[in-house]
């Protein structure tokens, strides 16, 4: 990948640990790095963005390769491997650190999200509640949650909630997959 091409995402949709699994996955993606964002608090720790009270959510940067891998197909990528219909909650995690956040770099990531919004709410029994926002200042997490999922597969939650949500992604996406 020429890194000089490179482009950047920034996601959340629930615990970042699962969606550094999925999108650490696709062709055309060179990394993926766990962070929060979305808030007013500066250089959060986990445990203070857990309290709710940072504005911040789990969220993850994508460095991507727009040669091989679109926005838009980052976009479908995100709004098929977590909920985006449910506010502040992605199945047991409940709290604002939590929610669908888009936070776009450009005005064609904030166009492109708005018409995937459009597009994928057809998909859903309720209405989407995805937040979009400007990218401010995007805090990488500490290093203990850095691919967090390869190195802790066996751990309980990477069992209950991580492996079935990858599985259901291979299956969708097997055509984007890298592995």
């Amino acid at each position: 990948m020429d890194v000089k091409n490179a482009e950047y995402a920034v996601f959340g949709g629930g615990c970042f640990w699962c969606t550094e699994a999925v999108f650490q996955r696709l062709k055309g993606v060179k990394s993926v790095m766990p962070g929060y964002a979305g808030g007013a608090t500066p250089n959060p720790s986990y445990e203070l963005v857990c309290t709710g009270r940072t504005g911040h959510a789990e969220v993850i940067r994508i460095e991507f390769d727009p040669a091989e891998i679109s926005y838009a197909d980052l976009l479908e990528v995100f709004f098929a491997t977590h909920d985006p219909t449910t506010k502040d909650r992605q199945g047991n995690d409940h709290g604002t650190q939590y929610r669908s956040i888009i936070l776009y770099a450009s005005d064609d990531q904030k166009q492109a999200a708005e018409e995937a919004i459009r597009k994928f709410a057809p998909d859903f029994p309720a209405p989407i509640v995805t937040e979009i926002k400007p990218l401010g200042v995007f805090y990488p997490a500490e290093d203990y949650h850095q691919n967090y999922f390869n190195e802790n597969g066996a751990q309980p939650y990477c069992s209950f909630v991580i492996s079935p949500k990858l599985a259901k992604f291979r299956k969708k996406f097997a055509n984007k997959i890298v592995e």
